[in-house]
């Protein structure tokens, strides 16, 4: 969220003259209360600013940085996944390559009777190249990252949680799971989160406020 100028003076008066009226306020800025009353139930709306009755106004010490981070907070990966591109271990490293191409997807998950087993990436499809193999014999189980070392995200999980494993692992995107057996760690891929998924959001949040 960017605050206006005028939000920005309202802010600062409120930090240096706390606790202050919205009277009080309005007349540090020459203006009526009317009319900086939007910014001020901005303000305490996104918690910059908190207001108490026959009292005044008071600054909380959040940010709209602050205003952000509960805002990705809020969302979960189940409000916002993709339709995750899912191939069998027996597909062959050509066939991945082509629905990559096809798809416009950077990571594709393999699965064996439906239960995650891996995922490949460019980089892997790239590997392979370079290594001489047969993309039309070799399976891309061969290739493959496998469970239980593929990053993964739950739907109930949050964005900002999804956002912080793709920056840590330096990975294009998330497999959504969601559990089939405990006891053998067996988990069924529902959906995908990628960096464009995250870009788009943003966009969208900064457009919204």
């Amino acid at each position: 969220m960017h605050l206006s100028k005028r939000q920005e003076r309202i802010v600062s008066i409120v930090k240096e003259n706390q606790p202050i009226t919205g009277d009080d306020i309005a007349g540090r800025l020459d203006l009526t209360r009317s009319t900086i009353r939007a910014d001020l139930s901005i303000l305490t709306m996104v918690g910059i600013l908190d207001a108490r009755p026959r009292v005044g106004y008071f600054y909380t010490g959040r940010t709209s940085l602050d205003y952000i981070s509960d805002k990705l907070n809020s969302i979960l990966v189940d409000d916002i996944k993709s339709m995750p591109i899912v191939l069998d271990e027996a597909t062959s490293i050509y066939d991945a390559i082509v629905s990559m191409f096809l798809e416009n997807v950077g990571s594709i998950y393999i699965a064996n009777e439906g239960v995650l087993s891996g995922v490949i990436s460019r980089k892997d499809i790239i590997r392979s190249i370079m290594g001489g193999m047969d993309l039309y014999k070799v399976p891309v189980g061969v290739i493959m990252t496998r469970m239980p070392n593929v990053v993964c995200i739950s739907p109930k999980n949050s964005i900002l949680e999804a956002a912080k494993k793709l920056m840590e692992h330096e990975i294009d995107s998330l497999p959504v799971i969601e559990e089939i057996d405990s006891k053998d760690n067996e988990y069924r891929v529902i959906g995908r989160i990628t960096k464009t998924t995250m870009t788009r959001l943003i966009v969208e949040l900064g457009s919204n406020d």
